[in-house]
Parts: structure tokens; C-alpha cells; sequence
């Protein structure tokens, strides 16, 4: 897997979600500089787990599809002597 990088706007938006959060539930003020770094940290050593559930979900979600075009594919199925 290649690192995780977001745009800057991206990055903006995830540092003030992670700011805010340490201060409505931690009290505790995060400056820029190591918000950021927490958010690298996070992107690097944790970033993987989620992308790999997120392959994983997805991999279902096209498992079921696939699922229901070969049953749709069997519907319309002509007979024939030939074995399947």
C-alpha cells in the first residue's frame, strides 16, 4: 500500500476535526504543528487498518452484486444437452 496522503484542503479539515475533538472531550488544546504530527502518526501506523476494512467491505459489497448477476444470468439460461 502506497501512504496515505491528503490534499491540503483535506488536511485542514482533519486537523480541526482532531483539535476539536481533543478539546470538547479531552480539554486539552492541540497547536497546528502537533495536530498535524498526530494526524501523520495516525496516517502511518493506523491508516492501514482502515484501508483494509474498507477493501474488505467493499470486496463483499461486489461479492453480493456479482451474486445476484450470475443468478440473474442463470434466469434467462436456454435449455440445452449440454451439462453446466
Amino acid at each position: 500500500m502506497s501512504k496515505i496522503k491528503f490534499t491540503k484542503e483535506e488536511k485542514e479539515i482533519i486537523t480541526k476535526k482532531i483539535q476539536l475533538y481533543f478539546q470538547e472531550e479531552l480539554d486539552y488544546s492541540l497547536g497546528q504543528f502537533d495536530t498535524e504530527f498526530l494526524l501523520d502518526f495516525f496516517s502511518e501506523e493506523i491508516g492501514s487498518y482502515f484501508y483494509n476494512r474498507a477493501l474488505y467491505d467493499a470486496q463483499a459489497i461486489l461479492e453480493k452484486r456479482l451474486e445476484t448477476i450470475t443468478e440473474a444470468i442463470y434466469e434467462i439460461e436456454k435449455p440445452t444437452d449440454f451439462p453446466r
